[in-house]
């Protein structure tokens, strides 16, 4: 398997983990939320996290090392700019359920209940997190049949 291949496969395993482990982490947080339930919508927000780091991580490689296509297409590309728009409103999003999920893990690993009660305000997050996810893939699917360049 080619380079290439490797980090388009890798590219896409990770929009598929996050994808899930975000709608997984809105759905856990809009339930009841006892112990158990923090630690599954813990779990997974790291795996939130894994995809997002291995998703950006690709993306950068094959951006800048022009494994797919010249850095250059992707910069004239209006829809590689509209993915990128969305990729920041994702993490500005993330911003808040980060830190506050971070304040949880500290909580509870210092055997305190965590105060859950802006739960049901980071499930609506996560839930828009995964519409703006789904609308990057609409970006990425039409550059990938060469929509957006001039």
């Amino acid at each position: 398997m080619s380079l290439r291949w490797s980090l388009a496969v890798l590219h896409l395993v990770a929009l598929g983990i996050g994808l899930g482990a975000v709608w997984a982490r809105a759905r856990l947080l809009a339930g009841p939320l006892d112990r158990a339930g923090v630690s599954r919508a813990l779990a997974a927000d790291a795996w939130w996290g894994v995809a997002a780091l291995l998703w950006i991580g690709t993306g950068l490689w094959r951006l800048l090392a022009g494994t797919e296509k010249a850095t250059a297409y992707y910069l004239d590309n209006h829809l590689f700019w509209g993915k990128m728009a969305l990729l920041g409103c994702v993490l500005l999003l993330e911003l808040w359920p980060m830190a506050t999920l971070v304040g949880w893990r500290i909580q509870l690993a210092r055997d305190e209940a965590p105060d859950t009660t802006r739960a049901g305000t980071l499930a609506r997050i996560s839930f828009a997190q995964a519409g703006l996810v789904l609308l990057m893939v609409v970006a990425a699917t039409g550059m990938a049949r060469g929509a957006g360049a001039p």
